[in-house]
C-alpha cells in the first residue's frame, strides 16, 4: 500500500540506448538523494530489449551487474512497448496499487540517449497522462537532434562551429564524394558525431583524411545521421538551467562551469571510466563579461528550444576570438557523482535533495495545467452579437 501523505515517484532507469550504463549511475544518485520524508520511491528498470520491470530487486541487480538484467521466463515484464495493440493479461501488483488503481504519482526519467531522452518516452507518458520530470516531447526531440538544435540556435543569432551532415543512405551511395566535400569545406581536425547520442558515444576526433571514413562508419553504428564538425580551439563551458516554480519568471541559471579534459577530448572514457579523465572547475575562471554572456546564451537557448524542467547547455569559448559558440543542450543531464548539472546547481544554492524536489514539483504543476485543456470538440460556442 502507498505510504500515507507521500508522493509516489517512479524512477525510470536503464533503457535501450547506448547510454544504458550511465543511466544506472544517475538513477542511483537520484534514489539516494530523494527526500524520503516526502517521497516514496518505485524503481522501474528498462532492459536493453525494451522490457520494463518494477521493484527494488531489479534495481539492486542492475547496479551489481551494471546492466538491467534481461527478464527471464520466470519474471513477467510489467510493460513492454510490443504489447501495444495486442491483448495482454493484466498483472496484479497488489502490493503497489492503491484503491483507485494509481500506481504512482509522477515519473522521474533518469534515462539518457535515443528512445529515452529524445521525446519517445515523453510521448508515451503523455499518452498515459502521467506527470513526468523534465522536458516535453518537442524540446526533448530537438535537444537530442544536434543538427536541428544547431539550426535553431543559428536562427536565433548564435554561433555554432562549421559543420556538415550526412545520412546513412547518402554515405552508402557517395562515400568518396562526401569525403572530398568535407576535406574541401572543413579543415582538419574535425569531430565526427552521431546526430542523436549523448555522453560522447560514437564521437571520434579525426586529424587526417585517411581517418575520416572509419570514423564516419563508427558514428553510423549509433545513428542514421552523422555530423562532421570543425574542431575549434576552445574551452568547454557548461551551464545548468532550471525552470522556476514562479509564474512569469525567467529560468534559474547556474554559475558557469568548465570542463578541462585530460584526454584528447571529453570522451565517454574521460567522463565515466577514468576518475582523472577531466578536471571540473566550478566556477569557471572567466571574466565577468563572459560569464554574463554565457548565462544569457544559456537562458535564451532554454527558452527558444521550449525547454521545461531542466537542461544543461554546453558552450565553447573560442580561445583566439573569445567568442561563445553553442555546442549542444542536454534535456536529461547526467546525475552521476561526476555529473556537472547537480554540481552546478549545488554551487548556485540548490542542494541535490532540494533540486530533485523542485523538479518533481515542476512536473506536477505542468501536468495540472495541461489537464485543464479540453479534450472534446463539443465545447460551447460563443455567439457574436452583431
Amino acid at each position: 500500500m502507498k505510504q500515507l501523505n507521500k508522493i509516489r515517484v517512479a524512477v525510470l532507469f536503464g533503457g535501450r540506448s547506448a547510454e544504458h550504463e550511465v543511466s544506472l549511475r544517475s538513477a542511483a544518485n537520484v534514489i539516494r538523494f530523494l527526500d524520503l520524508s516526502r517521497f516514496e520511491i518505485v524503481p522501474i528498470g528498462i532492459d536493453k530489449q525494451g522490457n520494463w520491470f518494477l521493484g527494488n530487486d531489479i534495481f539492486t541487480k542492475s547496479l551489481e551487474q551494471n546492466n538491467v538484467p534481461k527478464l527471464s521466463q520466470n519474471h513477467e515484464a510489467w510493460f513492454t512497448a510490443e504489447w501495444i495493440g495486442k491483448p495482454v493479461k493484466k498483472n496484479t501488483l497488489n502490493e503497489l496499487v492503491q484503491s483507485d488503481g494509481q500506481m504512482f504519482d509522477v515519473v522521474f526519467p533518469v534515462v539518457h540517449g535515443t528512445l529515452c531522452e529524445d521525446g519517445t518516452l515523453q510521448g508515451l507518458l503523455e499518452l498515459a497522462n502521467i506527470p513526468y520530470v523534465g522536458c516535453g516531447v518537442l524540446s526533448s526531440a530537438i535537444g537530442m537532434e544536434k543538427d536541428i538544435s544547431k539550426r535553431l540556435a543559428v536562427n536565433a543569432g548564435m554561433l555554432v562551429a562549421p559543420y556538415l551532415t550526412i545520412k546513412y543512405d547518402e554515405w552508402q551511395s557517395n562515400a568518396k564524394q562526401f569525403v572530398q566535400k568535407i576535406t574541401e569545406q572543413l579543415t582538419y581536425p574535425v569531430f565526427v558525431k552521431p546526430a542523436n547520442t549523448g555522453s560522447s558515444i560514437g564521437i571520434t576526433k579525426v586529424k587526417t583524411v585517411d581517418q575520416l571514413a572509419l570514423a564516419i562508419e563508427e558514428a553510423f553504428c549509433f545513428d542514421v545521421k552523422v555530423i562532421i564538425e570543425k574542431a575549434l580551439q576552445v574551452r568547454e563551458l557548461e551551464v545548468a538551467v532550471l525552470e522556476s516554480l514562479e509564474p512569469h519568471t525567467d529560468p534559474i541559471v547556474s554559475v558557469i562551469g568548465e570542463i578541462k579534459p585530460q584526454h584528447e577530448f571529453y570522451s565517454y572514457e574521460a567522463k565515466y571510466l577514468d576518475e582523472n579523465g577531466a578536471i571540473l572547475e566550478i566556477p569557471a575562471i572567466i571574466s565577468d563579461d563572459l560569464t554574463m554572456k554565457a548565462k544569457s546564451i544559456a537562458k535564451k537557448l532554454f527558452i527558444i528550444l521550449e525547454c521545461e524542467g531542466m537542461a544543461r547547455v554546453d558552450l565553447f569559448l573560442e580561445m583566439t576570438t573569445q567568442q561563445i559558440y553553442f555546442n549542444e543542450i542536454n534535456t536529461i543531464p547526467g546525475f552521476t557523482q561526476m555529473s556537472m548539472y547537480p554540481k552546478l546547481m549545488n554551487a548556485s544554492g540548490f542542494s541535490y535533495t532540494n533540486l530533485l524536489t523542485h523538479l518533481i514539483q515542476l512536473a506536477i504543476k505542468r501536468h495540472t495545467n495541461k489537464n485543464r485543456l479540453r479534450r472534446d470538440v463539443h465545447a460551447k460556442h460563443v455567439e457574436l452579437v452583431s
